[in-house]
């Protein structure tokens, strides 16, 4: 099988400052902008991965979702339980400066894990943790 991971989904509710965090504070450039029947989501990505997409949507565009599970989607996203990605960079002590000077809430300083990553964590505008390993 020839398998490359294409795109992933994290909720947002607030398109300037998702666009904020992504697109000025992670670099990411905007690859879709899409405005349909009352939702609005975004396609962002990194630069040279042009293949590698993150999808920022409404939660309420998930069909079939009851307005109590919507609710419990909204408690999950603001208490930071919803959602997370891990990102990955060359240089970690680099990368957090950047996303701390951009005001980024930061979650968990670069720490040396004892499964033999060092990594850091941030959460998004929607409260989704970005997690932040360092590869060499």
């Amino acid at each position: 099988m020839d398998l490359t991971i294409h795109n992933t989904f994290l909720p947002h509710n607030d398109n300037d400052a998702s666009l904020a965090f992504y697109r000025d504070i992670l670099g990411f450039e905007v690859r879709n902008d899409v405005e349909w029947n009352g939702l609005h989501w975004l396609t962002v990505g990194p630069p040279d991965q042009p293949g590698t997409s993150i999808v920022l949507y409404p939660p309420a565009a998930q069909p079939g979702m009851t307005d109590e599970e919507r609710r419990t989607v909204g408690e999950m996203m603001a208490k930071g339980t919803f959602a997370s990605i891990n990102l990955a960079t060359k240089d970690l002590d680099d990368t957090f400066g950047r996303l701390q000077a951009g005001d980024a809430e930061v979650v968990q300083e670069p720490t040396d894990q004892p499964w033999g990553i060092r990594d850091a964590a941030f959460r998004d505008p929607a409260g989704s943790t970005i997690r932040i390993f360092e590869v060499k």
